[in-house]
């Protein structure tokens, strides 16, 4: 980021080259990509950090389906295996754990047709799975790889075992990106503090009753981005996205970490560290209380205990809900405001968040410095193309 960006600090303000408004899973990566930049940062969250939906409990990292490839896939594919490294980085600096996990996912196929189709994805796989030292792999088998773990009759038509697909704990995680940036000499955190009066045209907020000047300002509050952007932002018809409530359960069990997360009709089982497994999550777009939890969950339990033996009798440690930031698209929002160039929205990563994150922060923060990344991002995900389409 260039020093031009830098404000002059006056009397009774603090400056930052660098103003990241929420610590959710992609205000930190930003923070930790700035850090790294020697970039002088200031994050502002209105709640503790990872306090919102980053501090669920399922941390599936699935990637999408390998046909009809596209970037935003390819976008994802290399997000996902880049992730590993970023994590392994991050645990050797920190001496903490994230609980990653290469883990892969098992897919039950209930309907024999649902098989050939699968046979399909598979060749997909074989050609679209590949990164410059590995190849992952879409298997389609007769019964599960793993005894004990689930069902055989939930799969009447077989199973599909990707390898690509892993876990992470998301509140481990947090805690390993938090504690490399409490270490930070450039980064400045500021907890329980909301941002009003934001002006990105003369590059001042108010952060927490103090006034803050700053050079460039990345938005990624979560689902509280929309309205923020939305006050900038005139000529819509349309809000730039939604908070969408989700609903998850954490039990304990005897289980290996290690075993393939299961997903079948919008089900989530996912085996953790300490002989934990998440089960999730609910997609609900109208509720009354975005904490609290109810029968949607109880259905999610007893379906994941139909299927998983092991968790037949498995007591519930923990209910949690909250609320996740879906953009208008659909796709996350990354880009620099169109009408304030000072403004760079990141937000919008609905369920895709903890294995994009580390990607479209480097994307944002690229951006914030007028720097060029090595990658490039689908024109889906750009703030212009969600305004063009909360525009018509």
């Amino acid at each position: 980021m260039e020093k031009a960006d830098s404000p002059a600090p006056v009397s009774g303000q603090s400056s930052c080259e660098l103003l990241i408004v929420g610590g959710g899973i992609m205000g930190l990566w930003v923070a930790v990509h700035a850090e790294r930049r020697g970039i002088r940062t200031f994050v502002a969250d209105a709640g503790s950090l990872g306090g919102g939906a980053s501090g669920g409990l399922l941390g599936a990292l699935m990637p999408h389906m390998p046909d009809r490839w596209s970037e935003k896939k390819q976008f994802q594919f290399d997000a996902l295996v880049s992730l590993e490294a970023e994590i392994a980085g991050l645990e050797a600096e920190t001496g903490l754990s994230a609980c990653y996990n290469r883990s892969g996912r098992l897919i039950p196929l209930p309907k024999p047709h649902l098989n050939k189709i699968a046979l399909g994805h598979s060749k997909d796989a074989e050609h679209h799975w590949r990164s410059s030292d590995r190849r992952f792999h879409w298997h389609v088998l007769d019964r599960p790889p793993v005894d004990g773990w689930i069902e055989a009759s939930a799969g009447e038509s077989g199973f599909v075992h990707d390898t690509l697909a892993a876990r992470v704990a998301p509140r481990a995680l947090i805690a390993v990106l938090i504690a490399f940036l409490r270490r930070a000499r450039h980064v400045r955190i500021m907890e329980h503090a909301g941002v009003t009066g934001l002006d990105p045209e003369r590059g001042i907020a108010e952060v927490g009753g103090e006034t803050v000047a700053f050079g460039r300002c990345i938005i990624a509050a979560g689902h509280q981005s929309f309205p923020l952007l939305e006050g900038l932002t005139p000529g819509l018809k349309q809000p730039l996205g939604q908070a969408v409530k989700g609903q998850a359960a954490l039990l304990k069990a005897d289980i290996d970490p290690a075993l393939p997360t299961i997903f079948l009709d919008g089900l989530y089982v996912v085996a953790h560290e300490g002989g934990h497994a998440a089960i999730g999550s609910t997609s609900e777009n109208r509720f009354e209380d975005p904490t609290s939890t109810d029968a949607q969950l109880d259905a999610l339990i007893d379906a994941a205990r139909a299927i998983v033996p092991a968790l037949r009798s498995a007591p519930v440690v923990e209910r949690w809900a909250g609320l996740r930031p879906k953009a208008i698209d659909r796709d996350p929002m990354v880009g620099c405001h169109p009408d304030h160039p000072r403004l760079i929205a990141l937000t919008g990563g609905f369920k895709v968040s903890f294995g994009l994150a580390h990607r479209l922060a480097e994307a944002a923060i690229c951006i914030a410095g007028d720097e060029p990344h090595e990658f490039s991002l689908p024109q889906s995900f750009a703030i212009s193309s969600h305004i063009a389409v909360a525009s018509r």
